[in-house]
C-alpha cells in the first residue's frame, strides 16, 4: 500500500491500514465454506464484498473467492484514506484499489504487454479498481491466457470479470494439459472443474481464436457496466477493449 501527501497524515494512514490488516485472515477463515459456495449467506464486511462484487456476473459460475484479493485491497485501502491524503492504492498481488483527490491521477504497469504497457486512470474516471487474473497467476483458471487486466469501479469487480474473462480465453487442442482443480488443491471452490496447468506453443490463428473467445466476454460485461476496459494476453499476442483500448491506441 502506498500514499502520498503530508508525511504526518501519511504515516497516519499506513498505521490504520496496518491494524486493519491484522485481522482481515481470520475474518475470512471464518467464513471460507461460505465463501466457497455459490448461494451461502455471509456477514463479514470482507465476505460481502466479495459476494455483491461476484453477484453481477451470474449466471456464469463464480463464488465469492473470485474477488478475495481485490475486496481486500478495497478494505485496506478504506482504512488507509482520511483527509490529507492526496491520492492512495493498496495492491493486492497484483489486484489494486485506487482512491484519488480532485486532480489526481495514477498510472499503473500492465502484468504483460506488447505495445501499450501503462494505463493511467484519472479522477474523473470511473475506475477505481485493477485486477490481473490468468493460468500463470496464483490462482487456478479454466483458460489458457498468460494475463488479464481489467479495469472496474471497484478492485472486487474487476478481480471477479478478470477470473471470468481468463477462464473464456480458451480452445479445444489436445495438447493443452488440463486437471480437476480438486486434485492439486482438495478445498478449492472449483471442485472438479478442469483448470490449466500447461499450455503449448499455438498457432498464429489458435492464439486469435482463444483470444476473441475471451474479448467476447469482456466486451459483454463492458455493455453491461460491469467492467471499464480490459487487456488480454496471449503468447505474445494482446487484444483490448475498452479505456485499455483507449489508452493503447
Amino acid at each position: 500500500a502506498e500514499a502520498f501527501g503530508p508525511v504526518a497524515a501519511v504515516q497516519a494512514g499506513y498505521a490504520r491500514a496496518a491494524r486493519r490488516f491484522a485481522s482481515v485472515l481470520s475474518e475470512l477463515v471464518a467464513e471460507l465454506p461460505a465463501l466457497r459456495s455459490e448461494a451461502a449467506a455471509v456477514k463479514g464486511r470482507i465476505a460481502r464484498r466479495m459476494a455483491d462484487a461476484v453477484a453481477p456476473f451470474r449466471p456464469d459460475f463464480i463464488t465469492p473467492m473470485a474477488a478475495v484479493a481485490g475486496a481486500v485491497a478495497e478494505e485496506v485501502l478504506a482504512a488507509l484514506i482520511s483527509p490529507g491524503i492526496d491520492r492512495a492504492y493498496a495492491n493486492n498481488g497484483g489486484d489494486i484499489a485506487l482512491w484519488l483527490g480532485a486532480g489526481e491521477s495514477l498510472t499503473c504497469a500492465l502484468a504483460a504487454s506488447d505495445g501499450a504497457d501503462r494505463v493511467t486512470v484519472r479522477e474523473a474516471d470511473p475506475v477505481r479498481g485493477i485486477a490481473t487474473s490468468g493460468w500463470r497467476g496464483r490462482s487456478f483458471s479454466l483458460g489458457i491466457a498468460d494475463a488479464v487486466t481489467v479495469l472496474a469501479r471497484t478492485a472486487a469487480m474487476a478481480d471477479a470479470a478478470a477470473t471470468l474473462v481468463a477462464n473464456a480465453v480458451t480452445l479445444d487442442h489436445p495438447s493443452i494439459l488440463r486437471r480437476p482443480a480438486c486434485d492439486l488443491k482438495p478445498d478449492t471452490d472449483l471442485g472438479a472443474r478442469l483448470v490449466t496447468v500447461a499450455v503449448p506453443l499455438l498457432t498464429a490463428d489458435e492464439r486469435s481464436q482463444a483470444l476473441a473467445a475471451g474479448l467476447a466476454v469482456a466486451e459483454r460485461f463492458l455493455a453491461r457496466g460491469l467492467i471499464e476496459g480490459a487487456a488480454v494476453f496471449l503468447q505474445g499476442e494482446t487484444g483490448m477493449t475498452g479505456a485499455i483500448a483507449q489508452q493503447g491506441g
